[in-house]
């Protein structure tokens, strides 16, 4: 039966023939690596995801959690899933092995990531916010922190969150209420709320360690008066499990992600909370972001893993569906049932979610390619290289991954017909469960804030010139190529259009109208993503091309019926040829929105900001 979560030859394409990942290896860093080792580890985690991770994918969205007792409990299947997940020390892939790690190139972990996620996004979360608040200690923790809590986190032993949002302090986290009081040992007194907690209560590990946002007293207002404590739900006194009163009040009812709890939480309601601080005090959202921006990178994956799943499925549905005579028979009433497959509104839309799909897996992986680069960078200089498209790539790897991971898993619903709004098919879960990936992590629209108020100004632009510099490259060596022609010109011509919008708000941002970019920052982040993902195709489909002809020339395929006959009987070539066609669809169908994108944002268009508050609708 074939992988229905993640198209795996196209996993490898982009891991070896794109980003040559096994060239990984000739640095010290992962010089004890190899392309047969990483192949193993691929094989490992989809049989894993496979085998035990997805059969516990609906059981998850059917039982959800429960809080009994004070106590969340998830689905008993989870259990023995989460067992083998820690057997494997599939947490600490990518970690240092200094700490406890397996060392992995940040890129493959990028693979089983989507592998996982595909399989129940809702059981990967507690891992994945597991290793991002271990993260957070080994990075800013003392030695003594490092022993007590990262290491059991790392084994996933203990698990980890990381706890922001208050009831009246969301994407405001400034605006935080939960206090820190220190004691005269050093630890603090914690007291406080915390809602929208993912995994903040389970019975999968021993305890639990929440990464805490609080306000030590007499700091200074807003953001730059925040601290970060360790707060576990059992502290240990004389080698004992003590309860730490941290306590689960409420599992949010959610539209999606049912196994994962989402929890509210009280600090301190007996004044017994001991949390111990994190680096400096009024250092906390500087070391939060730390997490949060690999968090982001992973709720990008998210977006990626349910639109690669919900494709695999709406192809398998639409090639086995028979509905209807192909096309050009429809008014013969004795002509044959054809697959829906066969009919070009169909094609349309698998097409467009497969070059969608490709597109992401290659944006994703890539930064986790990024973050290989800078850890085995010989000179700081292309240390800073690869940081500064990591850091510019981040708010596009998950905002517009999480907003076109739902428009394919919406798309898959569509293939389906009234059988995707159903659960008797898994793509309605797909396409509830991916939605959450635009909203925590930070909104889509402060992702875009983020983009347009912190990257395109950092150190004069250099990290957008960076890019343009490094797509320019890729352009130029394209164009020498006359079977690319119907893939650069679009590229070319949306590559320009949005070096033409960031020099207009870089000029608006320093005139009265600054509030042009703020207000139009999610329309350019959705264009910055297209160009994006279309550098990423274009890249492929210079691979791809080359692929192509060389099996062309192996078997001697000189005619138009050679290369269709060897597309059809030959798995590479088939491979190639679909290669090709998403970055052509992309190109072709998606690329020349760009203009009118364009046109859009620098309209002047200003009637969101200009009409009364009166004026949206009458109350």
């Amino acid at each position: 039966m074939p992988n229905l979560l993640v198209d795996e030859r196209d996993q490898k394409f982009v891991l070896y023939e794109q980003l040559k990942i096994d060239e990984l290896c000739q640095y010290a860093k992962y010089g004890e690596f190899s392309r047969e080792m990483f192949d193993m580890v691929l094989e490992a985690a989809q049989k894993l995801a496979e085998k035990e991770l997805a059969p516990t994918n609906q059981d998850g969205d059917v039982k959800g959690v429960s809080l009994e007792g004070g106590q969340v409990r998830v689905p008993e299947s989870f259990h023995q899933a989460y067992r083998y997940y820690c057997e494997g020390g599939w947490a600490s892939l990518p970690i240092d092995q200094e700490m406890g790690g397996q060392g992995f190139p940040s890129a493959l972990y990028c693979a089983t990531m989507e592998l996982f996620a595909a399989a129940n996004q809702a059981f990967s979360m507690y891992p994945g916010l597991t290793i991002g608040a271990a993260r957070l200690i080994e990075h800013y923790g003392t030695e003594e922190q490092q022993r007590e809590y990262m290491d059991k986190m790392y084994t996933m032993e203990w698990c980890g969150t990381m706890c922001l949002t208050e009831p009246q302090a969301g994407s405001d986290v400034g605006a935080l209420r939960t206090r820190a009081t220190k004691r005269p040992d050093g630890s603090y007194s914690i007291v406080g709320n915390k809602i929208f907690i993912s995994a903040g209560d389970h019975d999968l590990s021993e305890n639990i360690i929440h990464m805490v946002l609080a306000r030590v007293e007499g700091a200074p207002p807003g953001t730059k008066g925040i601290s970060i404590f360790i707060v576990p739900k059992y502290r240990i006194e004389n080698g004992e499990f003590v309860p730490n009163d941290v306590a689960c009040t409420a599992v949010e009812k959610k539209m999606g992600i049912h196994g994962s709890s989402t929890c509210a939480l009280s600090f301190g309601e007996k004044e017994s909370c001991i949390g111990y601080l994190l680096g400096q005090e009024n250092e906390g959202m500087k070391i939060m972001f730390n997490m949060m921006n690999e968090a982001r990178l992973a709720v990008g994956m998210q977006g990626l893993s349910q639109a690669s799943a919900a494709y695999m499925q709406a192809l398998r549905y639409a090639k086995d569906r028979q509905q209807g005579p192909e096309i050009s028979t429809m008014k013969d009433p004795n002509a044959p049932k054809v697959p829906i497959f066969d009919h070009p509104d169909v094609r349309r839309m698998l097409l467009w979610m497969k070059s969608v799909t490709e597109g992401m897996r290659a944006l994703l992986y890539y930064a986790g390619y990024c973050e290989d680069r800078v850890k085995c960078a010989p000179t700081l200089e292309e240390a800073a290289k690869y940081q500064g498209f990591l850091d510019i790539l981040i708010p596009i790897c998950k905002a517009w991954s999480s907003d076109m991971g739902f428009r394919v898993t919406e798309l898959a619903v569509q293939v389906h017909g009234g059988y995707g709004y159903c659960r008797e098919y898994p793509v309605e879960q797909n396409m509830r469960d991916v939605k959450i990936a635009s909203i925590y992590e930070g909104t889509n629209g402060i992702q875009a804030l983020d983009l347009v108020g912190r990257k395109l100004s950092y150190k004069q632009g250099i990290l957008f010139k960076n890019i343009v510099q490094e797509t320019g490259i890729l352009l130029k060596s394209a164009k020498k190529n006359y079977r690319l022609k119907d893939i650069v010109e679009p590229f070319d011509v949306a590559r320009k259009h949005l070096i033409e919008v960031t020099r207009y708000f870089g000029l608006k941002s320093i005139t009265e109208d600054f509030m042009t970019p703020i207000l139009y920052a999610t329309p350019y982040l959705e264009l910055f993503g297209d160009v994006a993902i279309g550098f990423m195709l274009l890249w492929q489909a210079v691979i791809a091309d080359r692929r192509l002809q060389e099996l062309y020339d192996d078997a001697k395929a000189d005619t138009p019926e050679k290369k269709a006959e060897l597309v059809k009987t030959n798995r590479s070539a088939a491979f190639y040829r679909g290669k090709l066609a998403s970055a052509q669809f992309f190109a072709n169908t998606i690329l020349p929105l760009a203009p009118g994108k364009a046109r859009s944002i620098m309209s002047g268009e200003r009637s969101a900001i200009d009409l009364p508050e009166e004026s949206f609708a009458l109350f």
